[in-house]
């Protein structure tokens, strides 16, 4: 007997989803997903300016930095902002399409880029700045693409 799946046609999906309400849910969960990361990942790079460069000539050296990285406080938030962004994350995938869903995820990429140049002033060459650019062009015509595929 084989197993006979249905053609996604078939599948009802329910009509909330579609609806602008419905839209506007999933972007804001969406949103929040990539804030939390964000979060994630400052307070990461916080703890390793902290904690120092992990490696060196003595792979010694390498074990040490780790075990004073186990113990800095903003590695664990970090991790645990990581682990709230992903219990959001799922909830997006469970509402949009993940062709959708992961190149809007590049808003991260922009704003990390923008929050290391203004808040940890790191120097942001003008050829990074056109990516930027590139990514932020991909995502509007993602997002257009998903407005118009939901209506």
């Amino acid at each position: 007997m084989a197993l006979e799946v249905p053609p996604p046609q078939a599948i009802p999906v329910p009509t909330s989803e579609h609806s602008g309400a419905g839209r506007l849910v999933s972007l804001f969960l969406l949103l929040v997903s990539v804030s939390f990361s964000i979060g994630g990942q400052l307070m990461l790079k916080a703890a390793m300016d902290r904690v120092g460069r992990i490696g060196g000539a003595e792979i010694a050296a390498a074990g040490d930095t780790l075990a004073r990285a186990a113990k800095e406080p903003r590695l664990w938030i970090g991790l645990f902002l990581f682990g709230i962004s992903a219990i959001f994350w799922l909830v997006v995938l469970s509402r949009v399409p993940l062709s959708v869903a992961y190149p809007i995820v590049g808003i991260s990429y922009i704003l990390i880029v923008l929050l290391g140049r203004f808040v940890l002033d790191e120097p942001v060459p003008a050829l990074r700045w056109v990516g930027v650019l590139v990514v932020a062009t991909g995502i509007a015509i993602i997002g257009i693409s998903f407005r118009r595929s939901m209506t």
